[in-house]
Parts: C-alpha cells; structure tokens; sequence
C-alpha cells in the first residue's frame, strides 16, 4: 500500500513534483486524485515504510533507528512545505487545509 500510495501522488502531482521545496512556474494547487483526501501522501507512504520496518526486519534497533531519524525530518519538512504552499497560495490553500488532513484522511 505504501509503494501505491507514492506512486499514486507523483502520477496525481505531474510535472508539480520536485524532490526540492520549489514552486514551479505554472505551477497549481492540485486536490485531485490521493490528493482530494490528504494533503501529503508520500509522507503518508514513508510513514507506512518506516513503522512497517522495524516489524519486518530482524533487527529491531536498525528498524526504529529508521523511524528516529525520520520523525524530526518529517516535521522540519512539512511545516516548510506548508509555509511555502500558504506563501504561494493563500487562501485557496487554507481551504484545502481545512478540507483534508496531512497524512491521514479526515472523516
């Protein structure tokens, strides 16, 4: 699920994605696809992959290394992301915000 969630964003993002924080030209606020239900899907399949490993793997201490070093990652990365949409996009996005959750749907 997580590998289909991943590819399900970047096929919904198209040329929107970046591995940067970047805005590109022409670039729009998409809420189609994974995206009508959270705001952040590849993080929401990088969640699955890291609390997936350390039950997976033999090695439990290398498993919830893993999940160490993403935590801070992922909050760094995602209020900057969130500032950078906000910055790009204002209100439209606020409302979107309101409408979806970050990493879990809202019901």
């Amino acid at each position: 699920r997580a590998l289909f969630i991943f590819w399900r964003a970047h096929v919904d993002l198209g040329l929107n994605w970046s591995p940067s924080l970047e805005i590109r030209e022409k670039h729009e606020l998409i809420t189609k696809g994974i995206y009508k239900l959270i705001r952040h899907p590849m993080y929401a399949s990088q969640w699955l992959w890291v609390i997936a490993q350390p039950l997976l793997l033999q090695n439990w201490v290398a498993g919830f290394l893993n999940l160490l070093i993403f935590i801070p990652f992922y909050f760094l990365r995602v209020q900057a992301e969130e500032k950078m949409m906000l910055d790009s996009f204002g209100e439209e996005y606020k409302n979107y915000m309101q409408k979806t959750g970050g990493v879990i749907p809202k019901f």
